[in-house]
């Protein structure tokens, strides 16, 4: 099977294609940015960081001369990537400068070696137009010879894959004007299985107004290794998860692709955001002054659409409970029974979180998803399961079972928001889900299980090389569904954090705040970002917890908690004891008052020639400080 892959710079295509390979038990890396002293640093950070996520087993060669190469055999090749190569012999033959010096002789060459290669060959290139290009003629020669380079190669692989933002298309025989051949037809089917681990998907139906006939476009069998490119369609309305007598959901026709399908998620106001902004200027003390305060509240403004934004006034909390079954094997301090005993205090009011709820002004609601034990009806509505299968050798939950539990959090959401909510907090309980989350985190991340290990409730040196054990064994099974959020769920997450994800994605296609908790939850907006895109502009860190595996989540989620505080309980409670910094935040905004109307004489002069009306200020000019992209920052 030879594979070209094609993508933009940071797409992800590199990764896909490592993950292509990763079958195989030996793997020959050929790299061909090889002169790592003469680039500039930041670039040779990028190429020092793709060796060393490299497997152990692999072999790596430094070399341009990719005939020479490709000749001696190998189990599996990867080539990253075609433009260093063309830079490399435009390099070696002074071409940059000289339009006399013809590269067809060896795109040839590589070409007949690709084509007669033994093994399977993945080679990377970045795809002409997607890609930043000097507008001079040693660029112009580049994206020529780039090109034709990507076309002479595709014409001899078997399948072409165009990776966009992490996500996959096989464009192999694709030609919109319907006469293209789907040449992967004719492959090597025993070594393309070696390479597949999942079925293959059928194209969404799309409202013809839309579409060039799907099946001319898009190739039906969208599969790589453990990868399933979702063909685009029009967002669906949330399936129906309905109840039995008994509480439990009724699976009907849910389907995982149809449970995390979510709308396009609108970002918070942009105008009120500059407004808000804008108005923090006018208020009685020097800008900035009040620090992420300020920032935190830009923020709540672009999220309730208003310049000046004002205290939260129905905040709800929703704690997630289930069991894991990894929890078996001694990775908690605490046997699994204590989630229902837990769950119990909850109801009764006893727990920290129903305390620091009362303190903040917040409601708490439990949502039994995957409890190891019956429970009352009133909170076993959505329940999908007793306890989930353990991560290191078994899905944690069925497809059908992790999108009923993704269904779930959906219509939690979209219950609390109709009740009136106007901001979300994710909790969670249950034994073993920091286990999980490490899990998620450590495979999303691309961070080793010695990394994302934590100490979860307390656990003691024994227990610790044992999580350690557990998390490197539920990451092996879990990077075959990297690049695909619901079943990465099904995988390794359980039903309680599978309906998190579900729930933090709705809640921003809701256009409502959340306050993220700890690294359970994170490890769920992971996810929920992905499924959702844009969804963490909604989302703010309540704090940084004492999971190690948490500050890496949310460094890719590129949020700064509101506090560190040591805190690694869950259920919400560091995103709660977050909470009345949040509203004191918006509460200066709302009720400060200006330098106009305090008759305070700010740096420029007299309070009087001020104007306290700040709804559509013009700030151009202005030195915000600290107010510069402050809806970021304060994520």
């Amino acid at each position: 099977m030879r594979t070209l892959v094609l993508g933009g710079i940071r797409s992800g295509k590199s990764e896909i294609a490592e993950q292509l390979v990763s079958q195989h038990d030996s793997v020959r890396y050929v790299a061909t940015a090889v002169q790592t002293a003469g680039l500039d640093p930041q670039f040779r950070e990028r190429v020092t960081r793709h060796r060393d996520r490299r497997p152990a087993g692999w072999t790596t060669v430094e070399s341009i001369d990719l005939p020479e190469v490709l000749a001696t055999p190998a189990p599996a090749t990867l080539v990253d990537d075609l433009g260093n190569w063309v830079s490399g012999q435009l390099d070696a033959a002074g071409g940059w400068d000289d339009e006399s010096v013809d590269l067809q002789e060896k795109i040839s060459a590589l070409t007949e070696a690709v084509a007669s290669a033994d093994g399977d060959v993945v080679l990377v290139s970045p795809e002409v137009g997607l890609t930043v290009v000097a507008p001079t003629a040693a660029g112009r020669r580049f994206q020529d010879d780039l090109g034709s380079v990507n076309r002479a190669v595709a014409a001899v692989c078997d399948r072409v894959l165009f990776v966009v933002a992490g996500k996959v298309l096989d464009i192999t025989g694709t030609d919109i004007t319907g006469t293209g051949t789907d040449t992967g037809t004719d492959t090597d089917t025993s070594t393309d299985e070696k390479l597949r681990a999942a079925d293959p998907v059928t194209p969404a139906a799309t409202d013809d107004e839309h579409t060039v006939a799907a099946e001319e476009i898009v190739a039906e069998d969208i599969v790589t290794a453990g990868l399933t490119a979702p063909v685009p369609a029009a967002a669906t309305a949330i399936p129906d998860v309905e109840t039995s007598a008994a509480g439990d959901p009724v699976r009907g026709d849910l389907t995982l692709e149809s449970a995390a399908d979510f709308p396009d998620v609108t970002p918070p106001s942009y105008e009120r955001i500059e407004a808000a902004k804008a108005r923090e200027l006018t208020l009685t003390k020097p800008a900035g002054s009040l620090g992420r305060l300020e920032d935190i509240a830009v923020w709540a403004a672009g999220c309730q659409d208003r310049a000046s934004a004002h205290p939260f006034v129905d905040p709800v909390v929703v704690v997630f409970a289930g069991d894991h079954g990894v929890a078996a094997n001694g990775v908690s301090a605490y046997p699994p029974e204590v989630t229902v005993q837990m769950a119990a205090n909850i109801i009764s009011g006893g727990a920290a979180v129903n305390v620091l709820a009362a303190r903040a002004g917040a409601r708490v609601r439990l949502e039994d998803l995957a409890i190891d034990a019956d429970t009352d009806p009133s909170i076993s509505r959505f329940k999908v399961r007793r306890s989930s299968g353990d991560l290191r050798n078994t899905d944690s939950l069925t497809e059908q079972e992790a999108a009923a539990a993704i269904a779930a959090g959906r219509a939690i959401a979209d219950e609390q928001v109709d009740r009136g909510a106007d901001l979300l907090i994710a909790g969670d309980l249950g034994i073993g889900n920091t286990t999980a989350a490490a899990v998620i985190i450590g495979t999303l991340t691309s961070t080793e299980p010695v990394v994302v290990v934590g100490r979860g409730t307390g656990i003691d040196d024994a227990g610790w090389m044992r999580k350690t054990a557990a998390i490197r064994d539920g990451m092996w099974r879990a990077k075959y569904h990297r690049f695909d959020p619901p079943r990465l769920l099904a995988t390794v997450a359980g039903a309680d954090i599978a309906a998190m994800a579900g729930f933090l994605a709705q809640a921003a296609v809701r256009r409502t705040p959340v306050i993220l908790d700890g690294v359970v939850v994170t490890a769920a907006a992971l996810v929920a970002d992905r499924m959702a895109p844009g969804a963490r502009s909604w989302w703010i860190a309540g704090h940084e917890s004492h999971e190690p595996a948490h500050p890496i989540a949310l460094s890719w989620l590129d949020l700064t908690p509101v506090l560190r505080l040591d805190m690694r309980l869950g259920e919400g409670t560091g995103a709660l004891t977050a909470l009345p910094v949040v509203q004191s935040a918006l509460a200066t905004l709302e009720s400060m008052a200006t330098f106009a109307d305090a008759g305070v004489s700010t740096a420029d002069g007299p309070g009087e020639i001020g104007d306290s009306d700040t709804e559509g200020t013009d700030t151009e000019g202005t030195d915000t400080g600290a107010h510069s992209d402050a809806a970021a920052a304060a994520r």
